[in-house]
């Protein structure tokens, strides 16, 4: 494939809607400068330096598709709580539409506080994180709002994005409403699901990584040769067309499940390939990478692209994704100014 073509495809990008559709998430991140050990614990004290917030879990997808420069509509849940309110006004602040997110009393809205030490001029590591959860499942009155907004929203997307951090949103009702709407629309449905991702069957691609592979097909897949015999056996059990497996500085490989030859019913088995890691694997951070592989993914196959099409581009916004601190996102003009041969 030439670079024209993909940055053409990223051109398209603009002319598409995507929902998606998960658990939101807020991104917290504590800045201190170490000042000294602590006389009553043998750890360190920082002296606080700032605050910073941004959007994680579903909602670092919905980031992500909104700087490639998509429509993106967000269906989720937050809390009536100071991190929802924080949640949807970023997405406000960034001209992110919110009606499609359902505020539940008394439900706390995901927050993953890390602490960050450092100086001004020291790279900055990260000492903890603290996850502050839901301890409930969504309430009855919210999965029937969660549907509703699926089909009021979802009814005209090119694509769906199903992200599911394990918080509940993507209730059993709210996936069987979401491939209903999806079969009517035509739209391509993907997942990354953390936890539970034999449930998402029937979907067109799903994005898990080479970790989560090996323990879902209960083989090791420690050379090219066992990956594919893994995402081969996964994608029969997912009932998927596709399979695009991110597998760190070894890149990513995409499966398809079978492709036909244009000429009546007949099909055959599916491609396969492995695509290098695009730059350098000396990353800065990993965190919410995979929303800007799964995010990139989607969008490409909405604007047209085939299968390995769609891998490429999101191979290299994942590339560049991880070379920024903290949780980030890849515009698409810096995607495009990447593919200048």
């Amino acid at each position: 494939m030439s670079a024209a073509r993909l940055r053409d495809l990223v051109a398209r990008f603009a002319g598409r809607t995507v929902v998606v559709v998960g658990d939101l998430i807020v991104d917290e991140y504590l800045f201190g400068r170490p000042a000294r050990i602590s006389r009553e614990a043998p750890v360190l004290i920082l002296r606080f330096t700032e605050r910073e917030i941004s959007l994680g879990g579903a909602a670092n997808a919905v980031n992500n598709v909104h700087a490639l420069g998509t429509r993106v509509i967000p269906i989720g849940i937050v809390g009536r709580d100071p991190a929802g309110d924080e949640l949807v006004g970023l997405l406000t602040a960034a001209g992110i539409q919110t009606d499609g997110i359902v505020v539940e009393e008394r439900r706390r809205t995901p927050v993953k506080t890390r602490v960050m030490a450092g100086g001004y001029q020291a790279t900055r590591q990260q000492v903890v994180r603290i996850d502050r959860e839901p301890v409930t499942e969504p309430h009855p009155a919210t999965d029937d709002a969660l549907v509703e907004r699926v089909s009021a929203l979802a009814t005209r997307a090119d694509a769906v994005i199903i992200s599911d951090y394990g918080y509940g949103a993507v209730t059993a009702r709210v996936l069987e409403r979401l491939r209903a709407v999806a079969r009517g629309a035509g739209a391509i449905v993907t997942v990354d699901s953390r936890y539970e991702l034999p449930r998402f069957t029937g979907l067109t691609a799903a994005t898990p990584n080479e970790a989560e592979l090996e323990a879902l097909a209960g083989l090791p897949v420690d050379d090219e040769a066992s990956v594919e015999k893994a995402g081969r056996q996964l994608l029969e059990r997912l009932d998927a067309r596709m399979l695009l497996v991110t597998r760190g500085s070894r890149g990513m490989a995409l499966f398809e499940r079978e492709t036909f030859d244009g000429h009546g019913p007949s099909r055959s088995p599916g491609g396969s390939a492995f695509i290098p890691i695009h730059g350098t694997d000396e990353i800065a951070d990993v965190t919410g990478a995979g929303d800007t592989v799964i995010s990139t993914f989607t969008v490409a196959l909405a604007a047209g692209a085939t299968p390995l099409e769609a891998a490429t581009l999101a191979n290299v916004a994942g590339g560049l994704v991880v070379m920024k601190r903290g949780t980030a996102t890849v515009a698409a003009a810096e995607l495009a100014q990447a593919l200048v041969s």
